[in-house]
């Protein structure tokens, strides 16, 4: 992920992005970025207040300027908690889909809370990768905090990636992708 999603402009954007996309393709690995910018802030990062809608029209020129792989685009998600309901504008990932053809993965930021129907509906409209950092962190990190108080590590760690594999199996459920990983 290269996250230049602060720049004030498409092309100061792209400029930013570009040297470590360039460094990453070289030694084989596929890169993310951001087109708009998504509210918020988390896990430490800077608060951001001024969110900027992803533009469909301009994804194509966007993703070849930065030569990314992966879009995640602002489509109303933002990082961190939900204080209101999300109000995601569902038309940009549909168009977005449509434009790309499925050449360009889009991955779905700020996921923190959402209820499952929304998921459902991104990925309906196309979205195909989900950042899920949160939803499986916040249960191990409780769970090894409340075992080590009474269990040996190693014991604490085993609750600890139970707790996480329970939350990562009821999302793959959710998300249709369950039993699709080669054995």
């Amino acid at each position: 992920m290269v996250d230049a999603s602060h720049a004030e402009t498409d092309e100061e954007n792209i400029n930013l992005a570009r040297p470590y996309i360039g460094r990453a393709y070289k030694l084989g690995i596929p890169v993310e970025v951001e087109l708009g910018r998504l509210e918020g802030g988390e896990a430490g990062l800077r608060m951001i207040s001024d969110a900027k809608l992803t533009d469909p029209e301009k994804a194509e020129v966007y993703m070849e300027g930065t030569g990314a792989s992966i879009l995640a685009p602002s489509i109303g998600n933002l990082h961190g908690t939900y204080l209101n309901p999300p109000n995601f504008r569902q038309h940009i990932l549909v168009k977005l889909y449509k434009a790309f053809k499925g050449r360009i993965p889009l991955c779905l930021h700020g996921t923190d809370g959402l209820p499952d129907e929304i998921f459902v509906q991104c990925i309906r409209n196309g979205v195909s990768k989900i950042n899920m950092n949160s939803w499986a962190r916040d249960p191990y990190a409780k769970t090894l905090r409340e075992h080590l108080s009474t269990k040996s590590f190693p014991e604490a760690q085993e609750a600890a990636t139970e707790a996480f594999a329970s939350v990562c199996e009821r999302f793959f459920i959710l998300f249709g992708s369950a039993g699709k990983a080669p054995t």
